[in-house]
């Protein structure tokens, strides 16, 4: 096998392993949803202990993707490519810690008789929307999905904004629920800020296929 041949594999198996990173944050968002929604203690502990095979895996992908660099000094396209992997690592890290956020206030809500608005769903949904159009745009380095995020994004704002408003109406007239407002205040922003790294993944797309740099938010 040629050096080429050899980089080219552990390019490869080093994407792969990113995109399973950034299922498996996908994953723990949509447990910690579920557990909020649910008001599931116990699915929202497995959400923080799961957080730390996230860190680990991140850490292990990070380790291996700095070998790579050591090894085979990459120059141009190349370079990009493994520095892309990076800066994607960090912000798919974050990811998992705003999916275990998610947990955290599960827990401090705990069981609640309100009812947990059914726009914090909605917000869900268009921020997984976002993780799977992030996770074909790297496969494929596909610069016309990772623009649309920018949009996707926008979107994910308009309903965060749209929650705070309700929210804010329900601090006047229900003062006495002032803790879960402000846990499903909490929850709502880590779904806005886990879709913000989803673009700073898009942004980071974009660098490795045109060599710049992008601002999507």
């Amino acid at each position: 096998m040629t050096t080429r041949d050899q980089f080219q594999n552990e390019l490869d198996t080093l994407n792969e392993d990113i995109i399973k990173l950034a299922n498996a944050a996908g994953q723990a968002l949509d447990d910690a949803v579920d557990s909020f929604f649910n008001q599931d203690g116990e699915l929202a502990k497995q959400v923080i202990d799961n957080d730390k095979k996230i860190d680990r895996k991140e850490s292990e992908i990070n380790d291996r993707t700095i070998l790579i660099i050591a090894k085979q000094q990459p120059v141009a396209t190349d370079l990009r490519r493994v520095i892309t992997a990076l800066k994607i690592l960090t912000d798919i890290e974050r990811m998992g810690d705003n999916a275990k956020n998610i947990a955290k206030s599960t827990i401090r809500l705990g069981k609640n008789a309100s009812v947990i608005p059914s726009d914090l769903r909605d917000m869900h949904k268009t921020t997984k929307d976002m993780l799977y159009s992030a996770t074909q745009a790297f496969k494929y380095e596909d610069i016309t999905i990772a623009r649309k995020l920018a949009e996707m994004d926008d979107q994910v704002d308009k309903q965060y904004k749209t929650i705070i408003s309700e929210l804010l109406g329900e601090t006047a007239t229900h003062p006495d629920k002032i803790q879960y407002i402000m846990q499903i205040a909490f929850t709502a922003r880590y779904l806005e800020r886990f879709a913000d790294h989803i673009t700073n993944v898009g942004e980071s797309i974009l660098y490795l296929v045109k060599g710049e740099y992008y601002n999507l938010n």
